[in-house]
């Protein structure tokens, strides 16, 4: 990653910030700004908490200790010291370390909160952020140790080169943290009082990573679409079901949104003509398409509706109120809400994946497509796409293990004063994993259906499902002889997540 982005800048503290500018700065290293007002409203907060440091009020994390430490009184020589031991005794993730998109994305969930101007932060702190940002200088952060009720284990790792501790990542190097600052040009932060927890008190793992993997749901949610309706091309399946009035009477909105989706994929498709359908009625796998689809779309966008939320909000505690001079404790860190939703967008990817790769093995069937067994013009003597059945099926297998919810927190730590989690930060992961399986599973898809579109007779294609055969077949050619297919599904299902083949689609189509 250059020190030099060339992307357009994303703008913090001004208007709403989009889960898509948390990817833009994780992914495509677009460079942060703050905006005008940030400044003059972060000093407003820093007001409220050097009165408060002068009455010497008894505030959470400014003259208390943290966690079970909250009977403690600090003595006013302990607070400077206290802010350093204190990021210095949460870096205790273990197992791998994240990404570097990842972490980046958590960083920029971090300095959307702080621009917020609710935590009492020193406003030069904020600027130290942004720049670590800027200057490419990627924290080191190991994935577990957070279970959702402020992710303080990862922040403290992410804020140790802040610091000149830890370790970061830059210009493809690992290096101390000392070293990422001095080569980025940057000067190790001093912290005064409440710096430390206004850093550390907030779910921005939850909320970053969230932002990457509500994305990557999107794109693999308008693939999925259109291998479906490229699997009812290539299945000759009867689009009774799609019929615009049997949604109205329905009246769920899940399936009104499912069979927008769908008739968008395949307008224009002669399966819509009298006598094309191959049967009256097709297997539940094909019918559902719409309803399942539909679902699965209604997670996403509630998830997706509050991880905006959350994004643009104050998780701290206590909140810095200036309009009131006050700072009160909160239960604003509390991620219960989204981690319902990530694990309802589990669940419906599930259902969505089960009935994907039922289509798969009924395409391959002669009894049930009326097509040669396996997708092969050569009968026995190939397997065509024979072993690609078990790939699907532990594809499906994994997606569904995966969608069981984890729950809440069942060992109460810090002395027992912290009694509840809603495990968000594992919540996260867990969907994040289900979507690239997906995604696999919906590249696979795709080029069975394109090979059995290619054996049937020539008809017209919907307009949708034409983009979607002509996507797979600028990357995979058509099976004649056996070939190690693998590779071409991973290189396919990587374009999706890439959000490749929803950028193909036309504005109406890629809407509905």
């Amino acid at each position: 990653m250059g020190a030099e982005p060339e992307h357009d800048a994303v703008t913090f503290g001004g208007s709403a910030v989009a889960l898509a500018d948390i990817v833009a700065v994780a992914r495509r290293a677009a460079p942060v700004r703050l905006d005008a007002s940030v400044g003059p409203r972060l000093a407003a907060a820093r007001a409220v908490v050097d009165r408060a440091l002068g009455r010497n009020d008894a505030v959470y994390g400014l003259t208390t200790g943290l966690g079970a430490a909250v009977d403690t009184r600090l003595d006013a020589e302990q607070i400077a010291a206290f802010q350093t031991r204190a990021i210095r005794a949460r870096a205790v993730g273990v197992g791998e370390c994240m990404a570097p998109d990842e972490v980046r994305a958590m960083l920029a969930a971090r300095l959307a909160g702080l621009c917020q101007a609710a935590s009492g932060i020193s406003p030069t702190l904020v600027d130290a952020v942004a720049a670590l940002l800027n200057k490419g200088v990627t924290p080191r952060v190991r994935r577990i140790g957070s279970l959702g009720e402020a992710d303080l284990s990862p922040l403290a790792q992410a804020f140790l080169p802040l610091i000149g501790e830890g370790e970061a990542e830059r210009d493809g190097a690992v290096v101390s943290g000392a070293d990422a600052l001095a080569t980025a040009g940057l000067a190790p932060a001093t912290l005064g009082p409440k710096d430390a927890l206004a850093l550390l008190n907030s779910n921005a793992q939850s909320i970053g990573l969230a932002a990457l993997a509500l994305v990557d749901l999107r794109a693999v949610l308008e693939a999925a679409i259109l291998a479906g309706a490229l699997s009812l091309e290539g299945y000759r399946a009867n689009l009774s079901p799609l019929d615009p009035d049997l949604g109205r009477l329905r009246g769920l909105e899940g399936h009104a949104a499912g069979l927008r989706a769908l008739r968008a994929a395949l307008d224009g498709s002669a399966l819509f003509g009298p006598g094309v359908a191959l049967r009256v009625q097709d297997p539940i796998s094909f019918r559902t398409l719409a309803p399942v689809f539909g679902c699965a779309l209604r997670a996403c966008e509630a998830a997706e509706a509050v991880a905006t939320a959350e994004l643009n909000g104050v998780g701290d505690s206590p909140v810095v109120l200036p309009e009131r001079d006050a700072m009160l404790s909160s239960v604003n860190f509390d991620t219960t809400e989204l981690a319902l939703a990530l694990e309802a967008a589990g669940l419906a990817l599930s259902h969505l994946a089960a009935i994907s790769a039922a289509r798969v093995t009924k395409l391959m069937s002669p009894g049930a497509s009326g097509l040669p067994r396996f997708l092969t013009r050569h009968g026995g003597s190939h397997s065509g796409f024979a072993t690609t059945q078990k790939t699907a099926s532990a594809l499906e297998a994994e997606i569904r293990h995966l969608a069981h919810p984890l729950g809440a927190l069942t060992i109460p730590v810090a002395d027992g004063v912290e009694d509840y989690a809603p495990m968000t930060p594992a919540i996260v992961d867990k969907l994040h994993a289900t979507v690239r399986r997906f995604a696999r599973l919906v590249a696979i898809e795709l080029v069975v259906a394109a090979q059995a579109v290619d054996l049937r007779e020539p008809a017209a294609l919907g307009h949708g499902a034409a983009l979607a055969y002509d996507f797979v077949r600028a990357a995979v050619g058509p099976l004649g002889d056996d070939r190690p297919m693998g590779r071409e599904y991973e290189a396919l299902a990587l374009r999706i997540l890439d959000g490749e083949l929803p950028r193909r689609l036309d504005p109406e189509v890629a809407e509905a």
